[in-house]
């Protein structure tokens, strides 16, 4: 459920017209419902009792600061997988101790950063990266709490670019190799092995990837106890899908419903990295119809957002609703593309819309995740505002760039004068 809808024909997030967001902060801009990021949060955590979990939001989905700070507040840990997240975890007002920081590849100079900061855990992606924790770690003359991400070899049946849990995959640590690896990092004098991590894909519609995949690390938990290795949490990842079109996505009660007997089994605290889930259907991209093009071929709506602004239909084939700002019966049949210099440039194809016209306002919906975090410049365009919703008030939280931005750090040396 989200808090968009139309009253008297006209689209309203919560309270606030679309309209009159795009008249005070113009368009392309993203546009975030507070209370439906909050009403997510609270049913997944809710649907757990009374079972205790950890929810540690995915910041990568969304990392506005203004959109962290509202898990900050709901008493959300965070999960974060580069320098740059962490330090806007931290700005959003996350205390360390409760920001995880994973992520495939660190560098040592991010790993410092972390372990000087003071968070909970660093995840190691890798047997070969032990070794670098535990030096930067002796470094900074301090322990470190240590999660080794294991890969289950599951087939979470999503997107293959979104697919992580299979050993052809990029991440973790073979399953096989798992109890060496804990071993090797038991023996790290400035590492202290606390947890076991997964994480199998993301915007999985189906329940049983999930359990395959806790069952396959309750047995490794298992295994390691009877070797000594005791673990203090298990980290089952996120990557619970939404509905973008006609998905027919598990709920959160029954996902909590099949893991809560396995969890009381493996006797350890669980953590969980919800990021899409919550905020997807949160937010939209606002836009505004340049022109509608007809050829002898087909029909183009071309709005000013583009691929830069929303890149996942053009990366992954990935389906928005369109919608209209004004409720409209007439429908046409036309590709919705942005001014990109790309064929790929599109946010559908041979689409039933409704009727546009030139400078109508159009919502591309379920763009609260993965929007504005995977946005660009290309074409040397400028990244749009965010605004945030909450009853009858609409808030900028980041304002759009300007072109003075775009060339901010760049420089001409002396010789090219």
């Amino acid at each position: 459920m989200n808090y968009f809808s139309y009253r008297k024909g006209r689209l309203f997030c919560e309270q606030v017209g679309v309209r009159e967001i795009a008249r005070r902060f113009g368009t392309p801009c993203y546009v975030y419902s507070y209370e439906t990021i909050v009403r997510h949060f609270l049913r997944l955590r809710d649907a757990w009792r009374p079972v205790d979990i950890i929810i540690t939001y995915a910041v990568k989905a969304n990392s506005n600061v203004a959109i962290l700070n509202i898990f900050k507040n709901l008493g959300s840990s965070a999960d974060v997988v580069s320098g740059g997240e962490l330090y806007r975890a931290l700005k959003a007002g996350f205390p360390a101790r409760r920001i995880v920081f994973g992520g495939v590849g660190k560098t040592e100079t991010e790993v410092a950063y972390a372990i000087k900061r003071g968070v909970f855990a660093i995840v190691a992606d890798s047997a070969e990266e032990l070794g670098m924790l535990d030096r930067q770690a002796r470094r900074c003359g301090r322990r470190v709490n240590v999660a080794l991400r294991i890969n289950p070899d599951i087939d979470s049946a999503t997107h293959a670019y979104i697919a992580t849990g299979m050993r052809i995959h990029k991440f973790g640590i073979e399953a096989g190799k798992a109890l060496a690896a804990f071993r090797a990092a038991q023996s790290c004098r400035f590492l202290r092995v606390v947890g076991i991590h997964h994480h199998i894909g993301s915007q999985i519609t189906k329940l049983k990837p999930f359990l395959a995949a806790f069952e396959r690390t309750l047995a490794l938990v298992k295994e390691l106890h009877r070797h000594g290795l005791l673990i203090r949490f298990v980290d089952i990842g996120g990557g619970i899908g939404i509905t973008y079109k006609d998905e027919a996505v598990f709920s959160f009660e029954e996902l909590a419903k099949k893991l809560r007997p396995l969890i009381r089994e493996a006797d350890v605290q669980v953590m969980m990295e919800p990021g899409r889930v919550i905020v997807g259907n949160a937010g939209i991209l606002l836009t505004r119809v340049t022109l509608v093009k007809k050829t002898s071929g087909k029909d183009f709506v071309i709005v000013d957002a583009g691929m830069n602004d929303l890149i996942r239909p053009m990366l992954y084939g990935a389906y928005h609703e369109i919608k209209s700002e004004r409720r409209v019966a007439a429908t046409m049949k036309a590709d919705v593309v942005g001014p990109i210099c790309e064929s790929g440039d599109f946010f559908a194809l041979d689409r039933t819309v409704p009727k546009f016209e030139a400078g109508d306002l159009m919502a591309i919906m379920s763009a609260g995740a993965y929007g504005f975090s995977m946005s660009s410049n290309y074409n040397a365009r400028p990244r749009a505002a965010e605004v945030l919703v909450r009853g009858r008030k609409a808030y900028l939280i980041r304002k759009r760039e300007s072109y003075r931005d775009l060339i901010l750090g760049e420089k001409i040396p002396r010789f090219l004068d």
